[in-house]
């Protein structure tokens, strides 16, 4: 499985932006993305995941009510919308694909229940 992230960049402080992460390969082999994030000399934190093939979503309280995690038609390829960007959002965005336990928040959000990461997308707001 191969994780490909795009859409990163720099904006202001109430922006938007919208993050891609496209899925290649034995996509058969998990049933969630998620979107983490890591701002440097922190730890690595979920944002939001999605059940693939599905409508089940969760988001971190950080995020609720700005960004919004949504699948393309084709299931492949994740979506992260970002809207009302504040500084404290800025850190390298990841997409991750795996199969933690479903419904338990605090393990969709476990860095370690994923096998596959993408290299990651730099959001910067100033």
């Amino acid at each position: 499985v191969q994780l490909v992230e795009s859409g990163g960049g720099s904006v202001q402080a109430g922006g938007s932006l919208r993050l891609s992460c496209a899925a290649s390969g034995h996509t058969y082999n998990f049933d969630y993305i998620t979107w983490f994030r890591q701002a440097p000399g922190k730890k690595r934190e979920g944002v939001a995941a999605i059940e693939v093939g599905g409508s089940q979503t969760y988001y971190a309280d950080s995020v609720k009510g700005r960004f919004t995690i949504s699948q393309g038609n084709d299931k492949n390829t994740v979506y992260l919308q970002m809207n009302n960007l504040k500084p404290e959002d800025t850190a390298m965005y990841y997409c991750a694909a795996g199969d933690p336990v479903p419904g338990i928040v605090a393990i969709i959000f476990r860095a370690d229940e994923y096998n596959y990461w993408g290299q990651g997308t730099q959001v910067t707001v100033s």
